[in-house]
């Protein structure tokens, strides 16, 4: 039985193809990772940065390869890949590069006598269930922090992510990492709800869809443990005034495009006040119907193809439905297969089912508003708080708006700014947790009260 494969999008073929594990392999995964648990985390946090940055470094080695596997897997095209492999290894090195404030003791102002400090120990083992669009990134998110503070992790990577999920543990073991400190395992949904209930496991990070999130919460409720949600988003542009049209909407069109259109945090949701939309909509649609998706190995390729056939039908039926209800259609729309047309949409009210969802691929939504105010009330009629996008020249309504938007991220006058410093993650529907930055490390930890006389 095999459940982990990969289908190259681009071209349909399958080229590889792993076996689910057994029971068996599942139990011993986990005994391997609970009893690494104690001997990592015995480990001094200096030792422990040395292998971490190890694995940054063995990232840098095996560039082209894990960037390969990537455009094979989920079509992401080939600069982008080796772009992404070098971010992961950024974020491994940031965690080791501070593991000193990481791990370090917290001393507290106390109102009597004495001392007190928070001190931060590791939890155990862990599971993360980790996502297709983002195979190296997202696991250095994930993996690196966990570590540093001492957890040892076992990852279940997306079914149509098989190679990457083996290069990593590769690579974490040949870093240097004890026996089960870092374990792959091609486990089934339900054999990931066993792990999660397994008492020698203490907590699940997920980053995934909202269903996703949801029965991995479930299971972890039910059992009492820790769960860290990254979910979707349809993060909000918000265009109030400009010096540079142009720049504008090239920003528009880069963050609607990046990985193809299949981030979370892209802007999916652009909008603009009356004065600027007519200029804006017009260099935003011809931005995006410049492109034109390609074949993802090659180095000039901008936009590949969706990760997979029911990626590119579920965002077919979406624009369809949404025309279908009344929607007009300033550009593209249509398919080849997996190869979609960027697209835009425009006159989409809140009646209409694309008004809620989530669009993942090359398709975006035009509104025009009267004012910052509306702007700010459209941005935030959503279940979704991931990221959002400001553009101003005003510095007090940039702060303003900031304060206003419902949403864990705000980017003012730029896009594609992650870095490995700065914290990632939502509110409401779009997760319970923060990954990267300092702020990532305490989501498994026991921030441990020790108060002296």
């Amino acid at each position: 039985m095999t459940d982990y494969a990969v289908v190259n999008p681009a071209t349909g073929e399958t080229e590889a193809a792993f076996e689910t594990f057994t029971d068996a392999q599942i139990e011993d995964a986990v005994t391997r990772a609970a009893s690494a648990a104690v001997t990592w985390a015995a480990t001094p946090p200096a030792e422990r940065a040395e292998v971490i940055r190890r694995i940054a470094q063995l990232h840098r080695e095996r560039r082209d390869e894990f960037a390969a596997i990537i455009v094979r897997e989920m079509g992401k095209p080939i600069a982008a890949a080796e772009g992404e492999v070098d971010f992961a290894a950024d974020i491994i090195e940031y965690n080791a590069d501070n593991i000193d404030k990481i791990t370090g003791d917290t001393p507290l102002d106390i109102l009597g006598e004495g001392s007190a400090v928070v001190r931060r120990a590791p939890l155990g083992a862990l599971l993360g269930i980790m996502p297709w669009n983002f195979p190296a990134y997202q696991v250095a998110r994930f993996a690196a922090p966990n570590l540093a503070v001492g957890n040892t992790i076992i990852l279940k990577h997306a079914p149509q992510c098989p190679e990457s999920a083996a290069l990593l543990e590769r690579i974490y073991r040949d870093a240097g990492l004890p026996d089960g400190a870092y374990v792959n395992v091609y486990a089934t949904n339900e054999q990931a709800a066993t792990i999660i209930a397994d008492p020698r496991v203490q907590g699940v990070s997920v980053t995934g869809s909202e269903r996703a999130g949801a029965a991995v919460a479930e299971v972890a409720g039910r059992n009492l443990k820790k769960v860290a949600l990254e979910l979707g988003g349809s993060d909000p542009f918000i265009v109030l005034s400009t010096d540079d049209m142009d720049a504008v909407a090239q920003a528009a069109v880069d963050a609607r495009l990046d990985n193809n259109g299949q981030s979370c945090n892209g802007a999916k949701r652009f909008i603009v006040v009356d004065e600027l939309y007519d200029a804006f909509t017009e260099k935003f649609v011809a931005g995006l119907a410049a492109v034109s998706a390609e074949d993802p190995t090659q180095q000039d390729t901008v936009l590949g193809p969706l990760s997979s056939t029911a990626a590119a039908e579920r965002l077919q039926q979406q624009v369809d439905e949404a025309l279908a209800q009344g929607a007009t259609l300033l550009t593209g729309g249509t398919r080849n297969g997996t190869f979609f047309a960027p697209t835009v949409l425009a006159d989409v009210t809140a009646d209409m089912n694309v008004y809620r969802e989530e669009l993942f691929g090359p398709a975006a939504v035009v509104y025009r508003v009267a004012d910052e105010a509306a702007a700010v009330a459209l941005a935030n009629d959503t279940s979704f708080g991931l990221g959002s996008y400001v553009f101003t020249t005003d510095p007090a309504q940039a702060e303003r708006v900031a304060d206003a938007i419902e949403a864990g991220m705000v980017y003012i006058n730029l896009v594609l700014a992650d870095s490995p410093e700065l914290p990632f993650g939502g509110v409401k529907r779009s997760g319970t947790s923060r990954e990267m930055g300092l702020l990532a490390a305490d989501e498994f930890v026991n921030k441990k009260l020790i108060r002296t006389a």
